[in-house]
């Protein structure tokens, strides 16, 4: 899982002419970006997680991410939650697929049972945040249809890329997302994204980013922000690291029960 500035108005990008994709580039810089992020074999992070209402109260989550590449599908990811007490021990499964939809489980210690989230449920809240289900996989290009806007200014003094990327899953929540990618490392500086009406749902923004083993860059700090409900949700990543020498069995239905 590899979650992801300035807000640019929705009504300025629904008032975009409509481009072409000038050949493919949307598609040629979506598969370079996931290429530059491809060979870091498997990572640990630990992160809080705050979620905020719309009156602004904070509740704050600490939690445990590990992530393991799969060179020929998508990644598996295991979240592990340690605090609050209400929800220590839950945990987190995410197998991410090329072209499939990916295959996701819960695992709730008060009643002791595994919860499959079916695809039909995947635009649903993450453990009541403003992530959905959908949004805590690994980006994989085969899962959308890319559209290259125009290169324009963007935060932090970069010039970035801006993608449209329309998912191909018929039970996505979204019908189109917009990310700004740096143009000279292609991080997603942000993304909106809008709901199955058209309209301006949510907007993540990343910064904070390090770079680890010389190649691989990852956002310290992730914030979605909810345009409609008015809550938003931001992870912070305190420590991240790799060549950890987890396996794929540490990836299991089995391992969700037994995740420390």
């Amino acid at each position: 899982m590899k979650l992801m500035m300035t807000l640019l108005a929705g009504a300025v990008l629904m008032t975009q002419p409509a481009f072409a994709d000038d050949g493919g580039r949307g598609l040629e810089i979506s598969k370079d970006r996931k290429t530059r992020d491809t060979g870091w074999g498997d990572s640990q992070a630990n992160m809080t997680m705050i979620l905020r209402n719309a009156q602004g109260e904070e509740s704050k989550r600490k939690m445990r991410l590990k992530n393991f590449e799969i060179l020929d599908d998508g990644d598996k990811g295991l979240t592990i939650f340690d605090e609050p007490k209400d929800v220590s021990g839950t945990t987190f499964l995410s197998f991410s697929h090329i072209e499939t939809a990916d295959d996701q489980w819960l695992y709730l210690p008060a009643l002791k049972r595994v919860k499959r989230i079916s695809s039909r449920n995947k635009s649903g809240p993450f453990m009541g945040s403003e992530f959905a289900y959908e949004d805590m996989g690994s980006f994989e290009p085969e899962k959308y249809e890319f559209t290259y806007l125009r290169d324009e200014p963007c935060a932090q003094d970069l010039t970035c890329h801006v993608i449209e990327s329309d998912p191909v899953d018929q039970f996505s929540g979204y019908t189109r997302q917009i990310t700004w990618l740096d143009t000279e490392h292609l991080r997603p500086v942000k993304t909106e994204y809008y709901d199955r009406k058209n309209s301006l749902l949510k907007t993540l923004t990343m910064s904070e980013w390090h770079e680890y083993k010389d190649k691989y860059w990852r956002a310290a700090l992730m914030t979605m922000q909810n345009h409609q409900n008015g809550k938003s949700t931001t992870i912070i990543t305190h420590e991240i690291t790799f060549d950890n020498g987890l396996k794929d069995s540490d990836f299991s239905k089995a391992a969700l029960k037994r995740a420390r």
